[in-house]
């Protein structure tokens, strides 16, 4: 989008205020010939002619198939790309935007749909953008997280092309953007020298090596305990604390042997840990822990000087969990 479009507008005449303003509105979800203020000028009759063009070439990036609103607000969008294939997006209550950075994933998470059926391919720079544009036409979006489907370290240019366009022009600060990973040193190395460094969310699941392994059978080998020192080295680099993902999976990864352990990897960090209780999925045997159990985690690590946050997974009355949406499409 941000290339093609620029090129685009170069050619026909345009001057930078007109690329701003372009690929702002572009960004924004807006017609790119937008007057927003009393006192834009029109575009030169040149580049006006040549943006009829420029808008449908961005209109054939990616399509919305089927929007499914949750009851709490949330909203799954199915996103078609250009070539048939499809990914998933959320708009939350928040004003949140989960985009996804690759159609499918090869980390095989055995709790996660997207995971089981294997990675597609990477999604480019523009198809990450689109979400964003497309989402902002039904409403406000003031955060994009890197959450979606995909593993945003195996797509790592791209993710970081569209951080940057997102903060040059997409109108967002670099603490509104989140890149989540299970963690690959090439992305704490990239972060380390890139300019622009927005929030890291780890997807940790578990600080037993064996039992990571187990879970997340393609994640890097690498120790969990240094995965926490990694990413709060990102964190002390960036100025924003690290955000460390835990789906809660009953007798699994919310005993008591985990909880000791994150008392004495996570207590006095500067790290916000996100329970997220496991959000069922068709055919994977893993249960929800009770309300009484998440009552007790919480109690406990709030003593221990755990910073712990409980995450609703959003869109639950739809099925919603990040995968199901694809793969019901993929049955009917």
């Amino acid at each position: 989008m941000v290339q093609a479009l620029l090129e685009r507008l170069r050619s026909a005449g345009a001057k930078p205020a007109h690329e701003r303003r372009a690929l702002s509105n572009a960004l924004a979800g807006r017609p790119l010939d937008a007057r927003r203020a009393r006192g834009d000028a029109a575009f030169p009759r040149g580049l006006e002619l040549a943006l009829p063009a420029a808008q449908r070439a961005l209109e054939s990036l990616a399509t919305i198939e089927s929007a499914h609103p949750g009851l709490d607000g949330s909203e799954r969008l199915l996103v078609r790309l250009a070539d048939g294939r499809s990914v998933e997006t959320v708009r939350l209550p928040s004003l949140s935007l989960c985009a996804s950075t690759q159609v499918g994933c090869a980390v095989g998470c055995t709790f996660c749909m997207t995971g089981r059926e294997g990675l597609a391919r990477n999604l480019a720079a523009d198809e990450i953008l689109a979400q964003v544009m497309l989402a902002r036409r039904r409403g406000p979006v003031k955060r994009v997280v890197f959450m979606g489907m995909g593993e945003p370290a195996h797509n790592l240019a791209a993710v970081l092309a569209a951080v940057d366009a997102l903060v040059e022009w997409g109108g967002l600060g670099r603490k509104d953007l989140v890149i989540s990973s299970v963690g690959d040193r090439r992305l704490f190395a990239r972060l380390a020298e890139h300019p622009v460094k927005p929030a890291l969310a780890l997807s940790l699941h578990t600080l037993d090596a064996a039992r990571r392994r187990e879970l997340l059978p393609r994640a890097p080998a690498i120790d969990p305990e240094e995965l926490v020192e990694l990413a709060q080295e990102q964190a002390r680099a960036s100025g924003i604390p690290t955000q460390v993902q835990w789906t809660l999976l009953a007798g699994v990864n919310d005993g008591d042997d985990e909880l000791a352990r994150i008392e004495r990897v996570l207590a006095g960090r500067w790290a916000v840990l996100n329970f997220i209780p496991w959000n069922a999925v068709d055919g994977v045997a893993y249960e929800r822990p009770s309300a009484e159990r998440l009552r007790a985690i919480g109690t406990r690590l709030g003593a221990a000087g755990v910073f712990v946050k409980f995450r609703r997974s959003a869109g639950q009355d739809v099925d919603g969990a990040c995968g199901q949406l694809r793969a019901r499409r993929a049955v009917c």
